[in-house]
């Protein structure tokens, strides 16, 4: 998979003077341009449009300093249509505007093409299984909170203890699925994955498709396939590198992709720096590709 990946990425490093067509570049890779842009993010530590942009700008850059092309004709060459957009888009790289840049001979942002390449640790062993469901409804209260991936989210943990007793009550008596219990379900409100981009945060349990509770909100998921994977240790920081790990090491060597979803989280106890058991849920589907390097 990773060399289908690098391949994706120097077809997309040919394209970055015109639009560049991200379904394509997720054919090359093998799998759907939803997995592309989840696992470039992963794996890249930046979203896939934040990259293409850095890039973008880093060739601009060179060429503004260079002083054969006008700024319009630069910017044309990279796919703005006007001067102030891409005058907007070379300052949030560079810090500074393409005229002055010229003028002055500024010190620019370099952004480097990415490869990605096997590092083999051979220290992390992931326990997972594939299980196949039915559709679902998850019953529970939902708030949209910031991604935090490093420490505590303070968002999620403010919207837990804002639970009444009751709601619990209730949802516990709502229980009859698998995963079984109070449990979080995350669905993401786009492609990206950097720190501070918002998602849907739901605290609830599974229940039938038909289910329902005034007091409750609904999630209505499909049937599909999950893979499950089982966690140990301090909590939240063993779950954040779970879920590292699962795209980084599992995705990679595995033949199955990423598909939208919610991804759903069981953790007992959820306690700051406790050690905890949890499960994680992550929405799959067979990829086209061959797993491995």
């Amino acid at each position: 998979m990773l060399e289908r990946l690098n391949e994706a990425l120097d077809h997309l490093e040919a394209c970055l003077d015109r639009e560049v067509d991200m379904a394509e570049v997720a054919r090359i890779a093998a799998v759907s341009e939803y997995h592309f842009r989840r696992l470039f993010s992963a794996l890249a530590g930046m979203p896939l449009p934040l990259y293409v942009r850095r890039r973008r700008m880093t060739l601009a850059g060179a060429e503004v300093l260079a002083g054969e092309l006008t700024l319009l004709d630069v910017a044309v060459r990279y796919g703005y249509g006007s001067g102030e957009a891409f005058a907007r888009a070379f300052r949030s790289v560079h810090g500074i505007g393409p005229g002055e840049a010229r003028r002055t001979g500024a010190v620019l942002t370099t952004q480097p093409r990415m490869s990605f390449r096997v590092v083999v640790e051979g220290s992390t062993a992931m326990r997972y299984r594939i299980v196949e469901k039915e559709p679902f409804r998850v019953l529970g209260r939902k708030a949209r909170v910031p991604l935090v991936h490093d420490g505590d989210n303070a968002a999620a943990a403010a919207h837990l203890e804002s639970l009444d007793e009751q709601v619990i009550v209730r949802m516990k008596e709502l229980d009859h699925r698998e995963p079984a219990g109070v449990l979080s379900a995350v669905v993401y409100l786009t492609d990206s994955r950097e720190e501070g981009a918002e998602a849907d945060y739901w605290i609830g349990v599974v229940t039938g498709p038909e289910a329902a509770a005034e007091e409750l909100d609904a999630l209505d998921v499909p049937a599909g396939t999950w893979a499950v994977f089982d966690n140990h240790g301090p909590y939240p920081s063993a779950l954040q590198e779970l879920w590292r790990d699962v795209f980084t090491q599992w995705f990679p060597s595995n033949l199955y992709v990423s598909r939208p979803g919610p991804e759903l989280l069981r953790t007992r106890p959820v306690e700051i720096g406790a050690e905890t058991d949890s499960q994680l849920w992550i929405p799959v589907e067979r990829g086209g590709g061959s797993a491995g390097a």
